[in-house]
C-alpha cells in the first residue's frame, strides 16, 4: 500500500466521523445491567452494615435514582463514537490552542497514573499507608523551588485560576495581618494578563486597575508609576503575556511596586519558554504558580481535574492553604499548622495524578532536558511566526522582533479586504482537523488569533498547520464564501443559534438541567 506524505503547501483531507448519538442517559432501558453483581456474604454485610450506620444520614442513600441501566458493549459502543466526533492534542497537530499550552503527554505517564497504588489512594488514609506519594510531593516541591527560586509550594489549588485565587487571599491576609488590609483595596494588572488575574481579584473584594500596552506592546511603565500608591495590594502580571512579547524590565515594576508596599504576584501558568532561563525570584515577585496542566505536561482533560502549583517567598509560606508535606527524619507527613493560613481553596490535598505525572515529566527530561523544552518551543514559535507573517492578510500587532512561546495574531487586513472574520477561519480551519483560538473577550487586537507550537512538534507538523492557514487565506481573497459558510467536514456544521454562549437561562450542564429547561437532547438541537 503506497502512503500518501504531504508534501510542501498540501493540506490534509479530513472527514470527521458523525454520529446520531443520544446522551447516554436517553439509553437507559430498564433492567438492562454492564455487570451483575453477586449477592454481598453475609458476614461482610454484618460489618460493612455497622460502618454504614455509622454515616451521617445526608451521606447515605436509599436507593439509587437516575442512573441510566445499559449493557457494557452498548456503553462501550457509545463512548468510542463519541471519541471519534472530537479532536484533541493525542489525534492532530495542536498548536492552536494558544495561552494553553497543549503539549504531548507521555503514555508512560498516564500507566503510572492510573496504577492502583495512586488511583486507589484514599486522602483519609493513615499516613503512614501512603508515604509514595507524600514523598513524590514533596520532592517535587523542591523541583519547583529550583526552577522558581521561591521557597515552598502547595498543590492543592485545582487549576490555574484557583491559585491565583489563592494568591489575592494570601494578599489580602498580608495586609490585614499587618493592619493595612482595609486601606489597601486596589490590584494592578495587565490587559494582556490572563482575565482570572482581574476576576479572582474582583472575587477578593479588589478594585481592580488594568494597565493597557504602550506602542511597542509592553505594559506602560509611566501608568504603573500614576496608579501605584498606598492603597496599592498587589501587583498581577503574566510574562509573556499573550502576545508573546517578554518584558524585559520587569523588575522595575515589581520594584516600584514593593516600593508603595504591595505585593508582586507572578501568572506562570505558561512558563513554557522560560524553563531553565528566567525565574520569578530574579524578577522580584513574591509568589508564583505554574499550570502542571500547561508547562509541565499533565494533560488539561477537557477543564479537569487540572494543578495549579503554587509557589511563595520564606515571608509568605505560613499564608499558603494547608495542609503542606513536610519530611521529619525519615518520614512525610502532612502539616497543618501553619500560623496565617488562608485555609483550603478546594478539598483534601490536590490531584495526586497529576503531582505524579509532572514529577515524572520532570525526572525524565532532568535540568538540560527542561532548558531544551523552552529552547526549542521559542525556535517553533519564532519559525511559526515568521512563516505566518508571509500568509497574505496576516499580521502580528507590536514590536517586530522575535517573541517568546506564543503570538497573537490578527487577520485584520484580510477581514477588511474580504469580509472573512477570525471566526470564519477557525470554523475553517476544523474542516483539516486544526483547533484554532482566536483571543479572550473582549478582543484587543483586532481579528485575533492565537498560536502556541510548544516543544511537541516537528517542522512538519509546522508546515502543515501553516498550509492550512495559507489555504484558508487563499480562499478568502479568492472564493470568501466558502470559508464564511464552514465547516463541512466535522461532526457539527454550525450552531444555530449563538445566544446560548451568552444567556445562562439556557446553559445546561446536567441531564436534569437539559430536560427541565429544553426538554432532552432533540428539542434542544432541532428547537421543537
Amino acid at each position: 500500500m503506497k502512503v500518501q506524505k504531504l508534501e510542501q503547501h498540501d493540506v490534509r483531507a479530513f472527514q470527521q466521523a458523525k454520529w446520531d448519538e443520544p446522551l447516554i442517559f436517553e439509553l437507559h432501558t430498564p433492567g438492562q445491567r454492564g455487570v451483575q453483581l453477586p449477592n454481598v456474604n453475609p458476614d461482610i454485610q454484618e460489618v460493612t452494615g455497622d460502618v454504614l450506620s455509622e454515616l451521617p444520614a445526608e451521606l447515605r442513600r436509599g436507593k439509587i435514582e437516575g442512573l441510566p441501566e445499559i449493557t457494557q458493549n452498548r456503553v462501550l459502543r457509545h463512548y468510542l463514537r463519541l471519541s471519534q466526533e472530537v479532536i484533541g492534542a493525542a489525534m492532530n497537530v495542536e498548536m492552536g490552542q494558544g495561552t494553553c499550552t497543549m503539549k504531548y503527554s507521555p503514555i508512560v505517564n498516564e500507566e503510572f497514573a492510573a496504577s492502583p497504588k495512586i488511583a486507589a489512594l484514599h486522602p483519609k488514609q493513615d499516613m503512614d499507608t501512603v508515604q509514595g506519594i507524600l514523598e513524590i510531593t514533596y520532592n517535587l516541591d523542591l523541583y519547583m523551588r529550583e526552577i522558581s527560586g521561591m521557597d515552598k509550594f502547595s498543590f492543592q489549588s485545582g487549576s490555574g485560576t484557583q491559585a491565583l485565587f489563592a494568591m489575592a487571599s494570601i494578599v489580602r491576609a498580608y495586609h490585614e495581618s499587618r493592619g493595612e488590609g482595609e486601606q489597601r483595596d486596589e490590584i494592578i494588572t495587565t490587559i494582556f494578563s490572563h482575565p482570572s488575574q482581574a476576576s479572582t481579584a474582583a472575587v477578593k473584594g479588589y478594585k481592580v486597575i488594568t494597565l493597557y500596552p504602550d506602542k511597542d506592546g509592553y505594559p506602560d511603565i509611566e501608568e504603573l508609576k500614576k496608579v501605584v500608591s498606598d492603597r496599592t495590594a498587589g501587583f498581577v502580571v503574566a510574562n509573556p503575556e499573550d502576545t508573546g512579547i517578554y518584558n524585559d524590565k520587569i523588575k522595575e515594576f515589581t520594584k516600584i511596586v514593593h516600593e508603595a508596599g504591595g505585593i508582586c504576584y507572578y501568572d506562570q501558568a505558561n512558563a513554557n519558554g522560560l524553563l531553565g532561563i528566567t525565574r520569578a525570584k530574579e524578577a522580584g515577585f513574591d509568589m508564583c504558580f505554574f499550570n502542571l496542566h500547561k508547562t509541565f505536561s499533565t494533560p488539561h482533560a477537557s477543564g479537569g481535574p487540572a494543578a495549579g502549583a503554587l509557589g511563595v517567598t520564606k515571608e509568605l509560606a505560613s499564608f499558603l492553604p494547608a495542609p503542606l508535606v513536610e519530611k521529619e527524619g525519615g518520614r512525610y507527613m502532612l502539616n497543618d499548622q501553619l500560623e496565617h493560613s488562608i485555609g483550603k481553596v478546594r478539598s483534601y490535598h490536590g490531584v495526586p495524578q497529576n503531582i505524579l505525572r509532572a514529577y515524572a515529566w520532570i525526572r525524565a527530561l532532568g535540568a538540560d532536558g527542561l532548558k531544551a523544552v523552552a529552547e526549542i518551543a521559542v525556535l517553533n514559535n519564532n519559525y511559526l511566526y515568521t512563516k505566518v507573517l508571509e500568509i497574505q492578510g496576516a499580521s502580528a500587532p507590536y514590536i517586530k522582533g522575535k517573541r517568546l512561546e506564543q503570538v497573537r495574531y490578527s487577520w485584520e487586513k484580510l477581514t477588511e479586504e474580504t469580509g472573512v472574520t477570525t471566526d470564519d477561519i477557525s470554523r475553517r480551519m476544523a474542516d483539516f482537523g486544526h483547533q484554532y483560538w482566536t483571543s479572550h473577550h473582549p478582543y484587543v487586537v483586532p481579528e485575533p488569533f492565537t498560536l502556541e507550537p510548544t516543544e511537541s512538534y516537528s517542522k512538519a507538523d509546522l508546515d502543515e498547520y501553516i498550509n492550512s492557514l495559507s489555504h484558508i487565506a487563499k480562499e478568502a481573497y479568492e472564493n470568501p464564501e466558502k470559508v464564511k459558510n464552514a465547516p463541512y467536514h466535522t461532526s457539527i456544521h454550525r450552531i444555530k443559534d449563538d445566544d446560548f454562549f451568552e444567556n445562562p437561562d439556557k446553559w445546561a450542564n446536567t441531564w436534569r438541567a437539559l430536560q427541565k429547561k429544553h426538554g432532552g437532547l432533540k428539542v434542544f438541537y432541532e428547537g421543537e
